[in-house]
């Protein structure tokens, strides 16, 4: 079984570009190498993984596709460009030559307007990322789910991929609108969605189980061929470290029969991302 970790992070903080990531996240407010990530995933059988931005600049993407260059195990990277930009398309296809750009994704979550994605301007971006090949992971939270459903219905050659199970407030216990909102998501539109970052909206150091119900409705709406497992490293560690997820993550898919395990843990990845398999 090829084990992917199809989300995680690498960041130089003087880069100064990483808005969010402040001393008040003290966990992870530190540099992270792509080594760091091998260190905590290699014990588990992990042997590659995707790259995805954690700044809304197209430098920083560079900065990821050189990680990818120099090192191995990175099969793709899940990059960011100016969608709003007047020769986006332009962009995104210079971007796309290089052969470890995989995807695109806009902060979603981070923008005030809900339906920002829906905008006619951007919709050159978004017919360039198709016809480049790309990913668009849709870094959303439950309000956005709608708006992501519209998206796919008026881009239904746009490949995509739901970030974190669109991050449900577990700590708070929050279920509607989520479910329903995955639900139409799963049911209407050819997307895939991420087993990632749950435990970290469950709250630091959530307790063992607590975000199964979400997990087994993300399992259970999408199948096992539409579900891509990642580990968001090194934001987990607001909750937990790499081996707990790990560990929680193979309970989660216990009752599935080996091939669906397999594709989950690696197989979706690769036809998602199209990556070289490693």
């Amino acid at each position: 079984m090829k084990i992917i970790d199809a989300h995680f992070h690498c960041w130089d903080l003087a880069r100064g570009d990483y808005g969010w990531l402040t001393p008040a996240l003290a966990p992870i407010y530190r540099d992270v190498a792509v080594a760091d990530w091998q260190a905590q995933s290699r014990p588990h059988g992990v042997s590659g993984g995707v790259l995805v931005q954690a700044a809304p600049t197209e430098a920083e993407t560079q900065f990821l596709l050189e990680q990818a260059d120099a090192n191995p195990a990175v099969l793709g990277v899940v990059g960011w460009v100016d969608m709003l930009a007047a020769d986006a398309p332009r962009r995104i296809e210079a971007l796309a030559r290089h052969p470890r750009l995989k995807g695109l994704r806009p902060m979603l979550q981070d923008i005030a307007d809900p339906e920002w994605i829906l905008q006619p301007t951007l919709a050159p971006a978004l017919r360039a990322m198709a016809e480049c090949g790309l990913v668009f992971d849709a870094l959303v939270k439950p309000v956005h789910l709608p708006h992501i459903l519209t998206l796919a219905a008026r881009h239904p050659e746009l490949r995509m991929v739901i970030d974190h199970g669109a991050k449900p407030d577990i700590a708070a216990g929050q279920w509607q609108p989520w479910a329903d909102g995955m639900a139409r998501i799963a049911n209407e539109t050819q997307a895939m969605c991420k087993l990632s970052g749950l435990l970290t909206e469950a709250g630091p150091r959530p307790a063992p189980g607590a975000v199964r119900r979400w997990a087994e409705h993300v399992l259970q709406s999408f199948g096992a061929d539409r579900v891509v497992w990642g580990s968001d490293w090194p934001v987990l560690e607001l909750a937990a470290p790499y081996a707990l997820w790990w560990a929680a993550s193979r309970q989660l898919l216990e009752g599935l029969g080996a091939e669906s395990q397999a594709a989950v843990m690696g197989g979706n990845a690769i036809r998602l991302y199209r990556l070289e398999p490693p």
